[in-house]
C-alpha cells in the first residue's frame, strides 16, 4: 500500500494514499483496533447535514468565504448520498466524546475539498470545525440521527403493521374465541377485540415516541468545549438549527441550556425507553401469534400463519413461527440495549458526558432492528394471518370458564360447582348444571349464550 504524510498538532502520520482522512483519524484507527463495530452510517451522514449546516451560518456571519462555503456543502452532500462511505474506518470504542469522529469528518471534508479545489484551500480545525467543538457536534450528530430515524424508519414501520392489524380487525369482526388468562381458559372475546389490543399497543408506542421527540429535537451546536460557547459567535447557535431543520425537514432548535446539552444524554435515555415499550410490546404479540398458531393438531391451532420455510433438518413437514422468533430475539437486545444506554447515560461527569459513541450504537442499531424486524413480521407473518373459525368455536364451546354467564343465576360458589363436576365427569356444562339441579333445561339455554358474552 502507498502512503503519504498528513501531520496535525502531535506531528507527523502516515496515511493510506487513497484516504481522504487525515492524521488524526489515522491515529484513532491504528489506536483503537477493539472490536467490529464501526461508528453508524447513521451518525456518518448527520455530520455531514451538520457541518454543512455550520458552513452556511459561518457564511452567513461573514466568518466564511463564498468558494470555502461551497466546497464544503458540495462535499457533505457526497458523503450524505453516501460516496465517501469507505473513509470513515473509525469504531465505535474510541474517545467517550466522539472527538476522534468529528476529526475524521472534518479531516475527510477538508481533504476531499482540497481535492475538488485544485489547491490545499480547507483546514479541518480552522474551517469545517469552526465555530465548533467535538464535545457539541458529537451530541448534536446523535440527535439528528435519532430523530431523522425515529420520524423516517421506525414511525412508518409501525404505521404499517398497525395498518394491517386493523384490516385483520374487520375482516374478524364477530368471530368470537375463547379468551385466555394466566394460560387458561378465560371468558370468550372476539377475535376482533384480541387483534384491537395488539394494534392499541402499537398506537400507545407511537404516542410515546412522539413525546420523545421534543427533547431530542433541542441540539447542543453552540455549546463547544463546555456549555459557554466559546469561540461561538452572536447568533450561530440558533442559526444552525434553522439550517439543519431545512435541511432535513425535521424541525430543530437550539438547547436552551447548553450545559445541560453537553453533559446529559437524558433525551436519548428517555426516547430509548419508549423503544424498551415498543419491544416489549412486541414480545407480547409475537408471543399470543405463536401461542395461537401453535400445533398445527397439539397446540391451539386457531390461527394459522405463513409457512415460510422448512422448521427443521430431521423432521420433515415441520414449520415453526420463525418471523415470531425474530421478533422476539429484536426486543431481548433492544432490551439489553436499554439497560446499556441507562448506564452510560448515568456517567456525565463534570461539563460532558463520555459514554456517547456508546449511546448512539446501541440506540440506532434498536432503531434499525426494531424497524426492520417489524416490517419482517408485518409482510411475512401478520399479514397472512387467518383464523380457524371451527377450531375457535370448538375450543370457545369446551371452555369451563363459560359457567361464568351463569353467575347472575346461580351464584358464584354454584357455578364453581358446575365447572368442577363438568372437568371431573368430562361432561359439559349443562348436563353438569342440569345434574346438579341447579337450573332446568330452559332456564340454561336462556341463559347459556357465549356469543354474547363479549
Amino acid at each position: 500500500m502507498e502512503y503519504r504524510t498528513e501531520h496535525d498538532s502531535m506531528g507527523e502520520m502516515k496515511v493510506p494514499l487513497d484516504a481522504y482522512w487525515g492524521a488524526q483519524t489515522e491515529r484513532s484507527h491504528e489506536n483503537f483496533i477493539i472490536g467490529t463495530e464501526k461508528m453508524p452510517e447513521e451518525v456518518i451522514r448527520a455530520f455531514s447535514i451538520l457541518k454543512k449546516a455550520a458552513a452556511l451560518t459561518n457564511h452567513s456571519l461573514g466568518r466564511l468565504s463564498d468558494k470555502k462555503c461551497e466546497l464544503i456543502s458540495k462535499v457533505c452532500d457526497e458523503i450524505y448520498e453516501g460516496k465517501l462511505q469507505e473513509h470513515f474506518p473509525l469504531v465505535v470504542w474510541q474517545t467517550g466524546s466522539g472527538t476522534q469522529s468529528n476529526m475524521n469528518v472534518n479531516e475527510v471534508i477538508a481533504n476531499r475539498g482540497n481535492e475538488l479545489a485544485g489547491e490545499k484551500l480547507l483546514h479541518p480545525n480552522d474551517d469545517v470545525n469552526m465555530s465548533q467543538s467535538s464535545n457539541d457536534t458529537f451530541p448534536t450528530a446523535m440527535h439528528i440521527a435519532a430523530v431523522t430515524e425515529l420520524r423516517e424508519r421506525l414511525l412508518p414501520a409501525i404505521k404499517e403493521l398497525a395498518a394491517t392489524l386493523e384490516r385483520l380487525e374487520e375482516e374478524n369482526q364477530g368471530v368470537i374465541k375463547c379468551g385466555r388468562t394466566h394460560l387458561q381458559d378465560a371468558t370468550p372475546i372476539a377475535f376482533s377485540q384480541e387483534i384491537s389490543g395488539w394494534r392499541y399497543m402499537l398506537i400507545n408506542n407511537m404516542e410515546q415516541i412522539e413525546l420523545s421527540l421534543g427533547s431530542l429535537s433541542k441540539l447542543a451546536l453552540g455549546g463547544t468545549a463546555v456549555g459557554t460557547g466559546l469561540n461561538c459567535p452572536p447568533g450561530f447557535a440558533e442559526g444552525v438549527a434553522e439550517r439543519i431543520s431545512e435541511l432535513t425537514g425535521h424541525g430543530f432548535v437550539s438547547d436552551e441550556n447548553k450545559f445541560h446539552a453537553l453533559t446529559s444524554k437524558d433525551a436519548l435515555c428517555f426516547s430509548h425507553g419508549a423503544l424498551k415499550a415498543l419491544a416489549a410490546n412486541l414480545m407480547k404479540i409475537a408471543n399470543d401469534v405463536r401461542w395461537l398458531a401453535s400445533g398445527p393438531r397439539l397446540g391451539l391451532s386457531e390461527i394459522s400463519i405463513p409457512a415460510n420455510e422448512p422448521g427443521s433438518s430431521i423432521m420433515p413437514g415441520k414449520v415453526n413461527p420463525t418471523q415470531c422468533e425474530a421478533v422476539t430475539m429484536v426486543a431481548v437486545q433492544v432490551m439489553g440495549n436499554d439497560a446499556s444506554i441507562g448506564f452510560a447515560a448515568s456517567q456525565g461527569n463534570f461539563e460532558l458526558n463520555v459514554f456517547m459513541p456508546v449511546i448512539i450504537y446501541d440506540y440506532l442499531q434498536s432503531v434499525r432492528l426494531l424497524s426492520d424486524c417489524i416490517r419482517s413480521f408485518n409482510k411475512n407473518c401478520v399479514s397472512g394471518i387467518k383464523a380457524d373459525r371451527d377450531k375457535m368455536k370448538a375450543n370457545l364451546h369446551n371452555s369451563l370458564m363459560l359457567v361464568t354467564c351463569l353467575n347472575p343465576y346461580i351464584g358464584y360458589e354454584n357455578a364453581a360447582k358446575v365447572a368442577k363436576k363438568a372437568y371431573a365427569e368430562g361432561v359439559s356444562l349443562r348436563d353438569a348444571c342440569l345434574g346438579l339441579g341447579l337450573m332446568s333445561a330452559e332456564e340454561f339455554d336462556q341463559a347459556f349464550r357465549p356469543e354474547e358474552m363479549v
